[in-house]
């Protein structure tokens, strides 16, 4: 470790994010060309290296947090990346995206401040790059088997990178036109710019991992004549069911899913448009739902000028400090900004959330767009609206980001794979991240494997909406999953089981 005094001497200071109206006039990282090394290195000299880490606990990939804070508060980046790839393929995406469960699982955070692991973190995956130490790792022969991921997120990534390492023929499959699932085209540009997307797919073709984009697995291409051309395949295609709004007016113009939205939107980062087909310029904004999608959907309609922009959730405002029902280390419904909603706090004057607040109806003009949001608030323990607090608020692009209900339902992929649902309504699986089967699963008891010959299930496809370390650790567990069944054992790491969940109360 090193200074074992240093949380008692150095206080808290995160990484400072760019000042909230430049960073409106570009779509650049909320972080981009912000000094870290000398900071982070100070902060992570406040970890206590403590006997039983949590933060291990906290991360679903089990990142050994304190070994490679331990490095960089000495500024050896060689040895931190080399402990922090250990348990992470892509630690520069989750240094971005992760909302960092671990924090909240540091021993500090007792009675103090917790680490900025995130901060760290980040910091650690740039000097990565910047210092070279990302060389592709092909394997050093080749097994024979090949394999099919079907989904580039972040799990099929993940997945795809481990299998082709131990020496597997991997084909990754992509519906869309580029390589990434959500973080190409869900994911803002100002949380991960796409080149720390690009520059790891490249290192994955230098490792011999082949993709093949805009193929829609079951309908372009039979699954089944996929498992035909391959010793196993892995499902991948997350949880893109999105969640509707069944309240009268859905019909008018001007409501659009938030994940069509965003698309849109990183479609003009990317360069297929001029100006996004559905802007929020010049427009009252309101987005339904509290959510990381809606946050991304506030920072989003920010930069493209909305006049005004409201976010509504239905959820009552949490307490800034944890309640006695959440207690260390879980992770804490406590009151949180994103850089979203610090921007849209600092051009309003205020929070720009609604909590507690339901949608009644969509109201339209005559010409049939909607104009406004007939809105109650809630009761907090089962949200039904309260009397006499109806009130309509201007609305001229609605943006619905209501969540996911699981993978999408009735898909050739999922009938040609005779793949079943779970009782949460994600592709069912075994202990051992295998398909269940549709007939097997009919007759066979929960603690029998069910699993069909060579398919296996990974992220969110299987686990229901989550977040991007856990697609990951989902990624690299499926994998070790994979080459056993194809090698009669494995020595690639499976972080986690398909049943577990997050450290919450």
């Amino acid at each position: 470790m090193t200074d074992p005094h240093g949380f008692l001497k150095v206080p808290r200071r995160p990484v400072p994010a760019r000042p909230v109206e430049e960073r409106l006039g570009d779509w650049n990282e909320v972080y981009a060309g912000q000094a870290r090394l000398p900071l982070v290195s100070e902060q992570a000299g406040r970890c206590m290296d403590c006997g039983i880490p949590f933060c291990h606990s906290g991360c679903p990939l089990g990142n050994l947090i304190p070994e490679w804070n331990a490095y960089a508060a000495k500024d050896d980046w060689w040895a931190a990346a080399e402990r922090l790839h250990a348990t992470n393929n892509f630690p520069e995406f989750t240094g971005r995206l992760c909302p960092a469960p671990c924090e909240d699982a540091c021993v500090l955070t007792i009675n103090t401040d917790p680490v900025t692991i995130k901060n760290v973190e980040q910091a650690i995956a740039d000097e990565i790059w910047a210092r070279g130490y990302a060389s592709p790792r092909p394997p050093e022969r080749l097994s024979g088997k090949t394999v099919a991921i079907i989904g580039s997120g972040p799990a099929g990534l993940a997945a795809a990178q481990q299998l082709t390492r131990i020496g597997h023929t991997v084909a990754v499959y992509e519906r869309a036109d580029r390589i990434g699932g959500l973080l190409r085209y869900g994911i803002p540009a100002f949380k991960m710019e796409k080149q720390h997307l690009n520059r790891r797919i490249e290192q994955m073709r230098s490792e011999g991992t082949k993709f093949r984009t805009g193929v829609d697995i079951g309908s372009d291409l039979d699954a089944t004549e996929l498992t035909r051309r391959h010793d196993v395949v892995v499902v991948a295609v997350g949880a893109r069911g999105q969640r509707e709004l069944p309240v009268p007016g859905r019909g008018l113009h001007g409501i659009h899913q938030a994940m069509d939205y965003l698309t849109f939107a990183n479609r003009v980062t990317e360069g297929d448009y001029i100006t996004s087909p559905v802007t929020a310029e010049g427009k009252h904004v309101v987005i339904i739902g509290g959510g990381d999608t809606g946050s991304d959907c506030l920072g989003t309609a920010l930069r493209q000028g909305a006049t005004s922009v409201v976010q509504l959730d239905i959820n009552p405002e949490p307490g800034e400090a944890r309640r006695e029902a959440e207690p260390w280390p879980t992770y804490p419904k406590v009151y949180r900004i994103s850089h979203a909603h610090e921007e849209g706090r600092e051009r309003e004057g205020a929070d720009p959330r609604i909590f507690s607040s339901a949608t009644l109806r969509l109201e339209g003009d005559r010409h049939g767009h909607v104009r406004g949001i007939r809105l109650a608030e809630v009761e907090p323990e089962d949200r039904r609206p309260r009397p006499d607090t109806e009130h309509v608020i201007s609305a001229d692009l609605v943006l619905l980001a209501l969540g996911f209900y699981g993978p999408e339902r009735g898909t050739g992929l999922m009938k040609q794979l005779g793949l079943t649902l779970d009782d949460r309504g994600n592709f069912a699986r075994d202990a051992d991240f295998a398909a269940e089967s549709a007939e097997r699963a009919e007759h066979a008891e929960r603690t029998v494997p069910t699993g069909t010959g060579g398919v296996f299930i990974a992220g969110d496809a299987g686990r229901g909406q989550s977040l991007v370390v856990w697609a990951i650790a989902e990624g690299r567990s499926a994998a070790a999953a994979a080459d056993r069944y194809l090698s009669g054992s494995t020595e690639l790491p499976s972080p986690v089981a398909p049943r577990d969940r997050p450290l919450v109360a």
